[in-house]
């Protein structure tokens, strides 16, 4: 996939009960888009339907910012500024409205919606290779499985899943997508087609510089991975075919943890794992997915965490600052802690210029640090300086890749399936390769409360959501629990004192309610009474 997706297909209706069979499906603009009855007749035509398919992680309500609410609900992390409805979302009192949440909703079934006409269109499609056919569905078995992972662990409950509908099942497009009976249904579906792709895609490696972003066996066989382990919170047999698939992802997929050596030939602790965040790694070993940006699109999540105003610099938006819950949960000896968080006093390169951390925003004192590394560049503190973000601070994207998934989650998920296997000195060796990788002492025997050490740590203030694992693990405490900053004498200076205070109060989490989110109750509306609301909302 291209930095710029400059060609949309067209313009499928945000509704689930949309089709491509439907009139919906074209493009009423006066743009010159073509329609179904003119289109898949090229090989051009399959490849421009299957870049439309990923349009959509590029924008706000998705994997810019929105997404991230919820996981924003978790024990690392607290709003920042006043928003209502983000602060109704990590209280757990969303009514479902929410734009932030129906935002999600809409653009993740666009998406689905996308690679069921790409399926759709495969089937009729004209003078199209064998190579571009197989390769358009693998991508599009990925998009729609990937797109539907979301949607389920979001919205989908054990008692009740979310819809879904394919030009697969004989009714497609002369009906609303079903609502499945639960959300394992959709976890079924998922790993059926992310099969299916990975027996199609080809390997990361084998793309061109102009193609990485596109779906890759690797990243196929990872979404089987973290799908199989939320499906094992209600069926542990679903742990059994994890390690496999892990050891299948390092072997055929040929990902690796990245390291970096210093100029002696010793492990660089701080430099392996901070290297990870770069754009020169955009693509790298330890790559499985992420959004493709860019300075002219892509996810703006860089900037949203960015101290609000950017010292005056650039227009950061300052959300989502960790919590002293967190900080504290590091072994002091781990470097991972400074690269993830940024506290006051704390050293750091601002466009082009040190600086030393402060904030008059941080409601915690902290700021997420892991994607600082683009505003490094440029001159004097001019944010005009800086080739590696986009000018317009209004969608503040960067050059550097937002990673959604990397191999390091790979290996805690199949030490957490050891050990829930009961295989505890087998998941030493990926426990500890993550451990090794930043100079930490190994742990001969990890116990499951290891495991959960060790995810926190290594995946802090990434898109692999605290939350889910909380809820999973059945760590209801932890998400109840009051959440702690520091507070400073003086919020300019950043070697002011501080106190720690309490900056969220506890929350009421209730199981029998909480487990999943809410459907807009306007969505249920437009159904016609096919679709239920989330149990116990």
């Amino acid at each position: 996939m291209k930095k710029q997706l400059t060609y949309i297909l067209t313009a499928a209706s945000l509704t689930i009960g949309a089709s491509a069979c439907t009139d919906k499906w074209v493009d009423t603009n006066p743009y010159g888009a073509p329609t179904t009855a003119h289109f898949w007749q090229s090989n051009q035509d399959v490849q421009k339907a299957t870049t439309a398919m990923y349009v959509t992680m590029r924008n706000e309500s998705t994997w810019g910012r929105d997404l991230y609410w919820i996981q924003d609900a978790s024990d690392d992390l607290v709003v920042g500024r006043v928003k209502a409805d983000g602060e109704n979302i990590k209280n757990f009192i969303p009514s479902g409205r929410e734009g932030y949440l129906t935002g999600g909703w809409n653009d993740l079934y666009f998406m689905l919606n996308k690679a069921n006409q790409v399926l759709a269109g495969l089937s009729t499609a004209q003078n199209v290779t064998d190579d571009v056919r197989k390769q358009a569905m693998g991508e599009a078995y990925f998009v729609r499985a990937f797109a539907h992972f979301w949607i389920a662990y979001i919205w989908g409950h054990k008692d009740q899943g979310v819809p879904f509908d394919g030009p697969e099942n004989a009714e497609y497009g002369k009906r609303i997508a079903p609502q499945l009976k639960s959300v394992t249904d959709n976890y079924a579906q998922i790993i059926s087609d992310l099969q299916k792709a990975a027996d199609m895609l080809p390997l990361f490696e084998t793309y061109s510089a102009e193609n990485r972003g596109r779906a890759h066996k690797a990243a196929a066989w990872a979404y089987m991975v973290k799908a199989y382990a939320y499906w094992a919170q209600y069926d542990n047999s679903k742990w059994q075919p994890i390690p496999a698939l892990c050891d299948k992802i390092r072997d055929e997929g040929h990902r690796a943890l990245v390291t970096v050596k210093k100029q002696d030939g010793s492990l660089d602790a701080r430099g392996s794992y901070q290297a990870v965040f770069t754009i020169a790694n955009n693509w790298s070993s330890e790559y499985i997915w992420s959004v493709t940006s860019g300075v002219l699109g892509g996810s703006e999540f860089p900037g949203v965490i960015l101290e609000n105003k950017g010292w005056g610099v650039y227009n950061g938006w300052g959300y989502f600052q960790p919590t002293e819950e967190l900080y504290e949960e590091y072994e002091s000896s781990d470097p991972r802690r400074e690269v993830t968080i940024l506290k006051f006093g704390d050293k750091f390169t601002y466009f082009g210029k040190d600086r030393a951390y402060y904030s008059s925003n941080s409601l915690s004192g902290f700021q997420i640090n892991k994607y600082m590394e683009p505003y490094k560049y440029g001159a004097d503190e001019k944010a005009g300086t800086n080739s590696f973000i986009n000018p317009n601070g209004d969608y503040p994207t960067t050059a550097l890749n937002l990673p959604l998934m990397r191999y390091a989650e790979v290996l805690l998920f199949k030490a957490e399936a050891l050990i829930k296997l009961g295989r505890n000195g087998e998941a030493a060796a990926p426990l500890n390769e993550l451990r090794a990788r930043v100079g930490l002492t190994p742990v001969p025997n990890p116990t499951i409360n290891d495991l959960k050490h060790e995810r926190r740590v290594e995946l802090a203030c990434e898109w692999t959501d605290r939350l889910q694992d909380l809820k999973r693990w059945g760590d209801y405490d932890k998400i109840r629990s009051p959440l702690h900053g520091r507070s400073h004498t003086d919020k300019l200076d950043p070697n002011s004192s501080y106190t720690i205070k309490e900056i969220w109060p506890q929350r009421n989490f209730d199981p029998n309610r909480h487990m999943a989110w809410p459907i807009s109750p306007d969505e249920i509306s437009r159904s016609n009474g096919a679709y239920k609301q989330t149990p116990g909302w």
